[in-house]
């Protein structure tokens, strides 16, 4: 059956690339706007059951007046970096188009046309067609575009190489430099003589005047405990995971008693976007979780791919690279949860399960409406508690008293 789509996108290649996807699929559009011409009313007039928008800067204030609808659990929202929408054409456009209609109709079915036929088992005389023969008169070309489509979904470690955009023409030695740049004719003042049982360094030269001094502001280390969370609540997600993170955001109270933690798998890494998206339905601030701070209750924390959790003590902060998994077999179980939305990893299933035994809430994404529900139904298959990502909000708002 076909489904009622609104598609927002500023006028432009984008929006055409769009609008012929959603034909493709078979998808009904029920209202093609610029999200900055529209309001509230006139989206759910259209009683759409899917929005497809083509996200950029310039629609993010437009975006804002339509959270009334966006944020509504009965419509699924599908986000699309307009750049990307833009410039997709032939093979790329094709696999999207894919894509597009498996997360509009809730099914995982994303291959191409042709893979349903089985092979014939009947026998028939003769020697069997070799690979050679089979292949003789395919070229390369195809596979190669799909090796490289395929290339931005693989995992990648978070100390992969990047060049830098303008690289330096030379690195610098700050001790060299320092040397060579000392005054030759100043000589350091001898350190005082101390007793046997301490020695000290000795003071630095003082520099002669009207010539530059450097120095080193002192930096005050910021402590785990400064403002101490006890446990946490972290949300897994993946693919068809931003809707649900939103709704979820929408619904807890900004007096939260717990810092919610997002770690959501992006294929461009770009968070700074989630971030912004997250605040605009959030009653708590959000913001990107930064290496040696802690994490504050009442707080919405998006985990970039080089930062993890630091558990200490019960004190729950980041840091820099670490070990996902292993952080968060420590969270202090009573005091924390854990959400399995939609595309989480099924390997967290086996990571959380023993916190659900100590007394840890975790749930999963009911399926319906769910885009990638393989960790919701791990989940379930040990018991474990599927709702929607409202339900869970409303739960999650009554499990730690103030």
């Amino acid at each position: 059956m076909s489904k009622r789509v609104a598609l927002l996108a500023r006028p432009g290649q984008a929006r055409e690339h769009l609008r012929a996807a959603l034909h493709e699929v078979g998808a009904e559009i029920v209202l093609e706007d610029d999200p900055n011409a529209i309001d509230a009313q006139t989206l759910g007039d259209a009683l759409p059951q899917v929005v497809l928008v083509a996200l950029e800067p310039a629609i993010e204030e437009g975006l804002e007046k339509l959270d009334a609808v966006l944020i509504d659990p009965s419509v699924a929202v599908i986000f699309d970096e307009a750049e990307l929408a833009a410039r997709r054409q032939g093979w790329e456009a094709q696999r999207w188009s894919r894509h597009l209609a498996a997360k509009i109709y809730g099914h995982a079915d994303v291959l191409p046309p042709g893979r349903e036929e089985e092979p014939s088992l009947d026998l028939e005389p003769g020697l069997p067609i070799t690979p050679a023969q089979l292949h003789a008169d395919a070229g390369i070309e195809k596979h190669m575009e799909e090796a490289v489509d395929l290339a931005w979904e693989l995992p990648q470690d978070d100390f992969a190489y990047t060049p830098p955009a303008n690289p330096p023409a030379a690195v610098v030695d700050a001790d060299d430099w320092l040397r060579a740049a000392a005054p030759a004719e100043e000589a350091p003042v001898a350190a005082p003589t101390a007793p046997a049982a301490a020695s000290a360094p000795p003071p630095l030269a003082a520099p002669a005047a009207g010539k530059w001094e450097l120095s080193l502001e002192p930096i005050e280390a910021v402590s785990l405990q400064t403002k101490r969370a006890a446990g946490a609540v972290v949300a897994f997600a993946g693919i068809g995971g931003p809707d649900a993170v939103r709704k979820l955001l929408a619904d807890l109270p900004a007096d939260f008693p717990r810092p919610l933690i997002v770690h959501l798998k992006l294929d461009g890494g770009r968070y700074d976007n989630l971030v912004r998206q997250m605040a605009r339905v959030s009653t708590m601030p959000v913001s990107l979780a930064e290496p040696d701070h802690p994490a504050q209750p009442g707080h919405v924390y998006v985990l970039p791919g080089d930062v993890s959790l630091r558990v200490d003590n019960g004190a729950i902060g980041f840091v820099g690279g670490g070990d996902l998994r292993e952080a968060i077999a420590q969270l202090p179980p009573k005091d924390s949860g854990v959400l399995l939305l939609s595309g989480s990893d099924v390997q967290w299933v086996d990571i959380v399960w023993p916190l659900a035994a100590k007394g840890a809430w975790i749930a999963g994404q009911s399926t319906e409406g769910c885009y990638d529900p393989a960790a919701s139904q791990a989940l379930a298959s040990r018991g474990g508690t599927l709702a929607s990502p409202v339900d869970i909000a409303r739960a999650l708002s009554t499990q730690w008293p103030q």
